[in-house]
Order: C-alpha cells, then sequence, then structure tokens
C-alpha cells in the first residue's frame, strides 16, 4: 500500500510537460465491464466540471493581442516547405518569410503572456489544472480501463488524485508514457515496496518515479488502449523493479557518474529505460574501469564514456556470434555500422546514469545525450533532421532548453494544462511549432521566449555523420602528456628471480602518442592501451636486467575486447615471437606463456601489434625462471 511515500517533498528540479493527446492508438481497447462504464462516466464527468470551473476563473484576453497571435500562427502554418529540387531562390524566399512569421508570432505570444503572468506564476488553480491535464492524456476511458481491474487499481488512481505534490512531480516530468496513469502508479508503487532508499526523498525517489513514469507497463501486464504520446522505448529485460533497484546498487557502491545525484524526475526517464540487460550494464561499467579508464575520466563530458564508441567499435558489417558472449559484448567484439555503434553508445551512458535517447534520421541512426552545458547529438546530424519516436529534434532541444528555467517552465506547463482542460489540440511535437490551440500555442512560444532570453546555444554535434559512419582518426588521438611517476615504473624482480615489468616502464615511448595511451588504472598503478585506429604501428622498447641467463615463460598481463588478436616481441633484436592474446571481454587476464632464452644482464625486449589491430591495453609482462 502507498502511504506517505507518495506525498515527498518536490524535488527542485523542473521537467518536461509533453502531456497532449495523440489520436493514434497502440493497443486495442480492454472491453469495459460494467463498473468499467460507470467509471469512465465518473471521470468524464470530472473533466467536464473542471473544465467549467478553471474556465470560469480564466482572465479575458485583449482581443486585438490574440487576433494578431492567432494571425501570426495562420500565417505560419499556411506556409510549405519547397521541395527538394526547388531553386536556391525559393528556398530563401520561404526562410525568409518563414522567419518573419515566427518572429511576430512570438511578439504576439510575448505581448500576451505579460498580460497572464499573474495567473501563469499563480499556483491556486495548480490542483485543478492538473488533475484536468491528466484526467486529458490519460483519457477518462484509459483511467476506466485500468481501474475496473479491482479496488487496488482504483485506489491508485484516487490516491494520485489525492497527491499535489505527486502530481506536479509527474507532469513535470512529462507525464506518463501513453497517458497510462494507473500503470505507472503500479509499477511505483511495486519500487516502493522493493526499496527503502526509494521512498526518501533524492535522485533514487526520482529515479524510481522517471522509470515507472517512462515504462508503465509491468510484465506480464496487458495493454489496454494507448491514448496519449508514446515514446518508442523498448521494454527493460529484466523489468522495471529489478532495473531500478540495479541502479541503486551500483549508485551505493559509487559506480555512477558524480553528475547522477543531481539528474531530475524527467532526465531519470532516459538512463534507466536500456533495452540491454541490468547484466550487460554492469559488464559495460566493469569492462571500461579495466579496459579503457580514460574514456570514464574524459573532462569533455560530450566524449565522456561514449568516446568508446569511435575508438574501439569498429566500423563494419556486424559479426553477431554468440561464442562472444552477450549481444552488447558482440557488439564491441564483432563492430557494427551506425545502427549497432548508436546502440552502445547510449547503454555506455546510461550504464553510467547519464541520460540518453535515440536520435532516428533518414537513412541512418545516431544518439543524442546529456551533458552539463545542455543536450548534444552524437554520431549524427543535426537536430532539425533527428527525431525519437513521436517527437521531433528541434521540439525536443526546445523543451530541453528551457527547463533549464524552472521557474518560467512552470508558467509553460500552467498554460499546456489550461489547454488540456479547455480540450484544445496540441502543438505537434513532431512538426515544430506547428497547429495547437491558443493556449497550448501560448506555452510553446514561452518556451521559445525563455530560450531567446537566456540567450542559449545549442552544442555542436559530436562526431557528427561522417564520424558516425566510419573509422577515420579524429585527430585528436595524441592525449596531452601524462607524469608517470618513478614507482610505477620500477621493474621488480622477486627472490624466486621472477621479472614483473610494468607496462608503463617502457624506454620508448615514455609519453603519449597517437596509438599509445599511457593513462592511470581504474583501481590501482597505471597501464598502456594500446590504441585500435591508425595505421602506423608502434613500438615499445624495454630494457631488463636479468639476475641469470635461461629459458623464462614470458607472459603479458592485457584485457582485450575483440579474437584473434597478437602481440609480437623482439628480444635482443634477434628472437621474434608471435604470442596471440586471449579475449577476455576487457577484463585483466594473463596470455598464454612463451618459453624465452635471457642472458645474464641487460636484455632489450620489444613489444608491438601488426596494424591494422584492435586495441589492447597492457597492465604488466612477467617473466618467471623454467625449473
Amino acid at each position: 500500500m502507498v502511504t506517505m511515500n507518495l506525498t515527498m517533498t518536490l524535488t527542485t528540479a523542473f521537467l518536461t510537460g509533453l502531456c497532449g493527446v495523440v489520436a493514434a492508438q497502440e493497443n486495442e481497447p480492454l472491453p469495459l465491464t460494467g463498473n468499467g462504464k460507470s467509471l469512465q462516466a465518473q471521470y468524464a464527468k470530472m473533466l467536464e466540471t473542471l473544465h467549467e470551473q478553471i474556465e470560469a476563473q480564466l482572465p479575458d484576453v485583449t482581443p486585438s493581442k490574440k487576433a494578431a497571435f492567432l494571425k501570426a500562427r495562420t500565417e505560419l502554418a499556411g506556409l510549405v516547405a519547397p521541395k527538394e529540387d526547388a531553386a536556391p531562390e525559393t528556398y530563401k524566399a520561404f526562410q525568409a518569410a518563414k522567419e518573419l512569421a515566427e518572429a511576430k508570432a512570438l511578439t504576439g505570444a510575448r505581448a500576451i503572456l505579460v498580460d497572464a503572468e499573474a495567473l501563469l506564476t499563480n499556483e491556486e488553480l495548480d490542483s485543478k489544472l492538473m488533475k484536468a491535464s491528466i484526467l486529458r492524456h490519460g483519457t477518462p476511458r484509459g483511467l476506466a480501463e485500468f481501474a475496473q481491474q479491482g479496488e487496488e487499481e482504483k485506489a491508485l488512481i484516487e490516491m494520485l488524485f489525492a497527491d499535489p505534490i505527486l502530481m506536479r512531480q509527474i507532469l513535470i516530468a512529462g507525464g506518463a508514457n501513453g497517458g497510462e496513469y494507473g500503470e505507472a502508479m503500479q509499477v511505483y508503487t511495486e519500487i516502493l515496496k522493493a526499496s527503502k532508499q526509494a521512498n526518501k526523498a533524492g535522485i533514487l525517489q526520482r529515479l524510481a518515479l522517471g522509470t515507472s513514469l517512462q515504462q508503465p507497463w509491468l510484465e506480464g501486464k496487458k495493454k489496454g488502449g494507448v491514448y496519449g504520446i508514446v515514446y518508442t522505448d523498448n521494454r527493460t529485460p529484466d523489468g522495471q523493479v529489478a532495473r531500478y533497484l540495479h541502479y541503486e546498487k551500483a549508485y551505493l557502491a559509487s559506480e555512477l557518474d558524480p553528475a547522477f545525484k543531481d539528474m531530475n524526475t524527467w532526465e531519470c526517464r532516459f538512463i534507466s529505460n536500456d533495452p540491454y540487460t541490468n547484466q550487460e550494464l554492469q559488464w559495460t561499467r566493469k569492462m571500461l574501469r579495466t579496459y579503457r579508464p580514460d574514456h570514464i575520466t574524459n573532462d569533455d563530458y560530450k566524449w565522456r564514456y561514449t568516446r568508446f564508441v569511435k575508438s574501439d567499435v569498429p566500423y563494419q558489417s556486424p559479426n553477431w556470434d554468440e561464442a562472444l558472449g552477450t549481444k552488447t559484448q558482440q557488439i564491441v567484439a564483432g563492430g557494427g555500422k551506425c545502427g549497432p555503434r548508436a546502440f552502445y553508445g547510449r547503454t555506455l551512458t546510461r550504464a553510467f546514469g547519464i541520460p540518453a535517447r535515440r536520435s532516428t534520421q533518414t537513412g541512418h541512426a545516431a544518439m543524442n545525450r546529456w551533458t552539463p552545458d545542455g543536450w548534444t547529438i552524437c554520431f549524427g546530424a543535426w537536430w532539425s533532421m533527428a527525431w525519437c519516436g513521436p517527437q521531433g529534434g528541434l521540439d525536443f532541444l526546445l523543451d530541453s532548453q528551457a527547463r533549464e528555467n524552472e521557474d518560467a517552465y512552470l508558467q509553460v506547463l500552467r498554460a499546456k494544462w489550461i489547454g488540456d482542460a479547455l480540450g484544445e489540440e496540441d502543438v505537434s511535437i513532431r512538426q515544430y511549432g506547428r497547429g495547437g490551440g491558443f493556449w497550448d500555442g501560448l506555452a510553446f512560444y514561452k518556451k521559445r521566449a525563455i530560450v531567446e532570453d537566456a540567450k542559449i546555444e545549442a552544442l555542436e554535434l559530436v562526431g557528427g555523420m561522417k564520424l558516425g559512419e566510419s573509422d577515420e582518426l579524429l585527430g585528436d588521438e595524441k592525449a596531452d602528456e601524462i607524469k608517470i611517476p618513478e614507482e610505477q615504473k620500477k621493474i621488480i624482480v622477486d627472490k624466486n628471480g621472477v621479472i614483473t615489468i610494468p607496462a608503463v616502464a617502457c624506454t620508448g615511448p615514455q609519453n603519449n602518442t597517437d596509438k599509445v595511451a599511457f593513462m592511470k588504472s581504474w583501481d590501482d598503478g597505471m597501464q598502456i592501451h594500446y590504441q585500435r585506429l591508425g595505421n602506423r604501428p608502434e613500438i615499445l622498447r624495454y630494457s631488463v636486467e636479468a639476475p641469470a641467463a635461461g629459458k623464462y615463460e614470458l607472459t603479458a598481463n592485457v584485457a582485450t575486447v575483440s579474437t584473434q588478436q597478437s602481440v609480437i616481441f623482439r628480444l635482443n633484436r634477434r628472437t621474434l615471437v608471435n604470442t596471440t592474446l586471449p579475449y577476455t571481454k576487457g577484463m585483466w587476464q594473463q596470455s598464454e606463456p612463451e618459453i624465452i632464452e635471457l642472458r645474464k644482464g641487460r636484455n632489450s625486449i620489444m613489444v608491438t601489434l601488426r596494424a591494422p589491430n584492435r586495441g589492447v591495453s597492457l597492465k604488466e609482462f612477467q617473466l618467471k625462471p623454467v625449473k
């Protein structure tokens, strides 16, 4: 039973409000029982009453101002974009007319918004407005389908309507996917039952609610009609409760990005909705910590985690082979083109608690992701060319930017809620700014005004279409110089004559190159990463003092993410040893021993990989005397 947990203090983060109703339905409606029909009538009457009460309390809008705003929007809606083969002059004229119409519409909206400020900054009507918005988005029929299932289901709807703090948090977070508010409450309740941490105000409560809103359908539960906006999501294969608990455990173990703790509920929607298993998320974190820890600590958030796609997932026809492991391990080991690389790019960020979304584009798959400076597209074209489910890229970009001003964004939502209460048509989230009734149109242009006033600029593309569909070098493979402490380069000979050579103890190169990256290991010490990109081999040179001449077993402690890799050792400029490396799935593992001969005193060892090669991380080499 949900008790006081549902009335927690509202988080200060304010989120998106895309709660409009769309006509398309994804599923056949469930038949209504006699009780269901009664509930539908009850919810419909509630919506009708709220409509009348809210309409009666709205201030009059100056007719001339309203007419000017609507006229500008009509002019904008009447513009038709030229066809692709149109003359440049035609396209230029269209752009000029569009900019003029948009400017007129924004100017008209600003004039009305000044007059409506007292209304939109006042929370007195919020309880009624929020109930009306949920009823409009979820629809009386949709809510009745859920509530008719039993007293517990009916009670969840009643509990939601009785809790203005929870309603506000839900609607600021964008509402329930598909308008399935009852189902979202059901998932949220199950998470609260499973976790004491989710019952406390903070990031884990926000994650629990965001998870419930984005994927409100419990496994094994039949969906009814889907009446509202549905964001395309794969189901979490382990279920929402297990997914939430996975992140809770990772967060409490300090495995997630430092920024995770400050994510709001809307942002949490795009963290826990990954289509791969919890095991694969855990493997991704462990693999990156072992194999490429530099991608975790990258100061450039646009490339943090996702740089791994460029550095270590080759652009090629994928090699789907179950012998390589899980789906994510197959992508990393076997490569892929735009689709698999975008899929795994999203998983990389989500695994560490950073939001990411699809960025579907004509003939191409990309991704967009959160950064502290705003959302950006990785490995694809500009926002105007992208969409995610029913939402166009520009609409998402605008919304994400406007929400940076939390107080002003609440005015956006109140205008939107008024439109919902009055039954107005929504502004299209696919065709940027098109359609919509008066109040919903004001909500859209309030977002435009927020962004314009704050002079918020969209971030540049990361990787872009060209680099998203190629294995070309980025030009910045050579990292900044790193200071390697002398103690990390110390070669150790133990009492049994076993020689341990740290990978970073090479005499050349002694710092980062295009091919070789020196880096701190996640747990302890340092390591070298021999990079995949680039065709010119690099030679690592070591000088080793052997306490005695004779035969030694040579092994390397390596981490690899692909099969059929080998390393070439050249001993004292004469003997060549070609060693096949194990496929370690990104974890540290010793290679099979090779028998070599060393002379007493100084020996030189050169190490290289033939080009082209896949990446290999090197921790240390070991020389063990053969008895």
